[in-house]
């Protein structure tokens, strides 16, 4: 009775991982169908992004300044703006309704001049047998390869054509088999696909 109560609970466990982590081949049409994942979407402003503001012809109310804590900026003349969880775009508006109180027919643009609060949502991260196990920024076109040379390379215990990508898409983990030693080693380029923000390739070992 004991061993048929294990034997089903080690059942629903590996149902419930198989139904949390899927496995889906390199080529397959579901990641080129899903390209809204490769780039992350909208972006909003985040809490110590700095922002550049230009009001045209009045300079004395252009500033570079960065997003507070309590999600807010600082205005000449009209004191605090929440910028926070807005579209830079939002942002324009917001700052240009509160300055027409002040200044005729303001035109205000907002742009991003450092993302700092959603770094770890950009990154890419390489673990294992690699001799740089590292996280690197996001870049488009990024593929397999350029991570793993970024890396420094495998190590000499690396089983390469083992190596895992790990992906997340609609909110589930795929994992994404990558054949190492076939990319490095006989230019078989299938599986050097390109990257997207928050990928993980994971190198094992060999088992000797």
């Amino acid at each position: 009775m004991i061993k048929n109560f294990l034997v089903l609970f080690v059942a629903i466990i590996f149902v419930s991982a198989c139904s949390e982590i899927n496995v889906i081949p390199a080529d397959s049409d579901y990641l080129t169908s899903h390209n809204a994942d490769k780039i992350i979407k909208e972006y909003r402003v985040g809490i110590d992004d700095v922002l550049d503001i230009n009001v045209w012809r009045n300079p004395e109310l252009s500033i570079s300044v960065p997003v507070r804590p309590d999600g807010k900026i600082s205005m000449p003349l009209i004191g605090d703006v929440t910028a926070a969880g807005l579209t830079p775009q939002e942002v324009s508006i917001s700052i240009t309704k509160r300055l027409k109180s002040f200044i005729r027919d303001p035109n205000v643009t907002v742009i991003i001049k450092e993302l700092r609060s959603h770094e770890y949502l950009t990154l890419v991260r390489v673990t294992g047998a690699v001799n740089t196990p590292l996280s690197l920024n996001y870049r488009q076109g990024i593929t397999v390869l350029d991570a793993v040379l970024a890396a420094g390379g495998l190590n000499d215990f690396a089983a390469a054509n083992k190596t895992k990508l790990y992906r997340v898409i609609n909110g589930q983990t795929h994992i994404i088999y990558i054949h190492l030693n076939d990319i490095l080693n006989s230019g078989q380029l299938k599986t050097n696909i390109e990257l997207r923000p928050r990928d993980i390739i994971a190198v094992p070992e060999r088992i000797f």
